[in-house]
Formats: structure tokens, sequence, C-alpha cells
């Protein structure tokens, strides 16, 4: 009687996805790679977003392209709400049905005086609470009040329940930073495949919320 050979482990599927979202108010390109590096080419007209982008690729692991043209001669709203839209949308497609995902993460993160907290769900059921409050109109090109307006549709479009607060914080940039950092080390937990229930779908229901189209409607 002969040993079998052992059996090869399953290719790990690749979980990339390429957006292209084009509008009369922007035009955006975004390719994420959920397993990646932390490797990211930004570029949105909007230097301070840029840095925030590049913080949630480096500290997410995540492979991340962002290339936005838009119509900055009004002001950076457009601009910084559909890269969230684009940018969620990819991530949800990068994901696929879900399975096999730890689903939850969660991350505190200090900067200097500042202490925020993010919690996240990637449950296809969108919603969001913004606990954040700035002492300043603007960061350097952006709009303080932007932040929100960004953080609101990544959550509608990647399907997920984000919840981020600042629990205390004197520096404007700290307390931006921070939100960023911990949804990057929220969002890395959360996408992570998780060994023991690999290719099982982390619900009871055996389906994850009402699966939003990626290529839909905006919020």
């Amino acid at each position: 009687m002969t040993n079998a050979p052992p059996v090869p482990p399953p290719a790990l599927t690749t979980r990339r996805a390429i957006v292209n979202r084009i509008t009369r108010e922007t035009r955006i390109r975004v390719e994420v790679d959920l397993d990646g590096r932390g490797r990211s080419e930004i570029r949105t007209g909007l230097g301070f977003l840029d840095h925030m982008l590049e913080q949630l690729a480096r500290h997410g692991l995540i492979d991340l392209t962002v290339h936005t043209d838009g119509d900055l001669h009004i002001d950076g709203h457009h601009t910084t709400e559909d890269t969230g839209i684009a940018i969620g949308q990819a991530i949800s497609q990068a994901l696929g049905d879900r399975r096999g995902i730890s689903r939850y993460g969660h991350a505190y993160v200090p900067m200097d005086e500042t202490l925020t907290r993010v919690a996240l769900d990637l449950s296809n059921r969108p919603y969001l609470v913004w606990k954040v409050g700035f002492s300043r109109d603007k960061l350097g090109d952006m709009d303080t009040e932007l932040f929100r307006e960004w953080f609101q549709a990544f959550a509608q479009a990647a399907g997920a329940t984000l919840h981020v607060e600042a629990f205390y914080g004197e520096n404007n940039h700290h307390i931006v930073e921070s939100c960023y950092k911990a949804l990057a080390r929220a969002l890395r937990t959360a996408v992570a495949i998780d060994p023991r229930q690999a290719g099982e779908v982390p619900s009871t229901k055996g389906t994850l919320g009402g699966s939003p189209s990626p290529t839909g409607s905006p919020p």
C-alpha cells in the first residue's frame, strides 16, 4: 500500500479590483489589491487627501492606485466624496461574496496628543457613526467638513458599518490622520482570511447584507 501524495493547499483567490467612475463632476480610476504590501500611487488633486490615502494603503497593507480628475475649480467636495465612493466600490468588488473573511476589525490609534478608535463590520449594511470634531475649517487644501463626507461615501460603497470616534486631540492634522490610520488597521483585520472558516460566509444567515452593487448609483 503506497502513501498518497499530500494534497497541496488551494491557491488563494486573487482579491483585486479596478473601478472606473466617470460623472460630469469627476473622472476616477481606482485599482486595489487587498493582499498587497501597502504600495500606493495617489493623485487626487488634493494634497492632504493624497496623504491620507497613502496612510490607508500603507497601514492597511493594501496596494492602492487612485487617479482623480475633479472639478476643483468649484471646490473639493465632489473630488473627495467621489473618491471615497470609488475606493469603497473597489474594495467591495475585491471582496466578492466575502467568504472566509474575518469581517470585523477595530483599532485604537494614538498620534501624539490624539487618540482615535475605529470599529468596522464588513456586513454589507452600510452605516456611519462619526464622532470627530475639528477646531479649524481647513487643513491644507481641504475643508475639514469633507472628511466626514469621505468616510460616509466609503462606508456606503464598501458595504461597511463604520464607527469613527476621536476621543481627544488638539492638533487637527493628528485627528484626521489618526482616523485614516485607524481605519486602515481595522480594515486590514476585517478583510483578512480566517483559516478556520475559509470558504464560509461569516454570518448565520449564509449571506451578508443586501450585497450593494459595486457599479450602482452613489449614495
